[in-house]
């Protein structure tokens, strides 16, 4: 399976923990419904007066009636649904437990499209929060038909949703949200890009309304690579293929990626960058020539090196 069909995962044997202060605080409610299971209620009572957003009251109507023939036939019924915009969000938990666990959907949601992202998903897309492993096991192999690759929760163009094992954290849920809104705002992104944002923001907080990653634990592997001296530079990172990027020292590729973007983060020129990259696609595919200007460097080599020295004196308390 290859491009947007590809099951994005995160590497295995990671712990997973969610850092998002406050999740769901600040800014307005957006639409979110609340559908109990059960007998299924007339299209007008599933969702609240309409909301900002590409989709209609009544297309989320269409979108859940559906939602609940293919769960039933999938023999998971029972399981609660809410609708948080632009998401439907699934889960076995009660209502209210699954209303708090969506919280963190909301929560970035909100911050990533007030930076980032000036276009949401073209098809309403399913977020499956399963409460335990057992649960998140037995759930994917009913929805997708195959066993998932990650203990921890992925996104699935194929099967246009977000899977879950929300007992791991919320961690990897913000990892995922990041994929479908660089499907649909940045068509064609690179490896790099697409999994260096999801990877920066899966330990994020809030800086007065903005999304903003922390140190997490991939940086012990990177500052081992340093250390080794096997981290690519970033010509040939940015130049990578998806095979490259997933199969060849994914371990690596995604801690650079990562921390190439802190970086930018730290140097308060993350959004900037991302926008110029995104409107510059088309003569710039990589995005190494547009990382050379937003840097202001004329020496990628001695940036590289100082970067690295940066890198190494970075720390993360788990």
């Amino acid at each position: 399976m290859t491009g947007h069909d590809r099951l994005r995962t995160l590497t295995a044997g990671a712990v997973v923990a969610a850092a998002c202060s406050g999740p769901g605080g600040g800014g307005g409610e957006r639409l979110m419904a609340e559908i109990p299971p059960g007998p299924r209620p007339a299209p007008a009572a599933l969702v609240e007066p309409a909301a900002a957003g590409p989709f209609s009251p009544a297309a989320y109507a269409r979108h859940v009636l559906a939602l609940r023939e293919r769960l039933a036939a999938a023999g998971h019924g029972e399981l609660n649904i809410r609708i948080d915009e632009p998401f439907v969000v699934v889960g076995d938990d009660e209502p209210a437990v699954l209303a708090r666990r969506a919280q963190t959907v909301r929560w970035a949601v909100e911050r990533l499209e007030r930076d980032f992202f000036a276009q949401r998903p073209t098809r309403i897309l399913d977020v499956y929060l399963f409460s335990t492993a057992a649960t998140y096991q037995r759930g994917v192999r009913a929805l997708t038909g195959a066993a998932p690759g990650t203990p921890y929760g992925f996104y699935s163009s194929e099967h246009d949703g977000l899977f879950m094992n929300i007992a791991t954290g919320g961690g990897t849920l913000v990892h995922e949200l990041v994929h479908p809104y660089v499907e649909a705002d940045f068509p064609g992104a690179p490896a790099w890009l697409n999994e260096g944002l999801g990877s920066l923001f899966e330990q994020s907080s809030d800086d007065d309304g903005h999304i903003i990653g922390l140190t997490n634990w991939r940086l012990a592997g990177l500052q081992q690579a340093i250390r080794a001296g096997t981290v690519p530079s970033f010509r040939a990172l940015t130049k990578m293929s998806e095979h490259a990027f997933y199969v060849q020292d994914r371990g690596t590729n995604y801690a650079q990626a990562r921390y190439l973007l802190y970086y930018l983060q730290q140097e308060g020129k993350l959004v900037d960058f991302y926008r110029r990259f995104r409107a510059a696609r088309a003569a710039d595919p990589t995005g190494y020539g547009t990382l050379v200007t937003a840097l202001g460097e004329a020496d990628m080599a001695g940036f590289q090196r100082r970067w690295a020295a940066w890198v190494l004196e970075l720390r993360f308390d788990d």
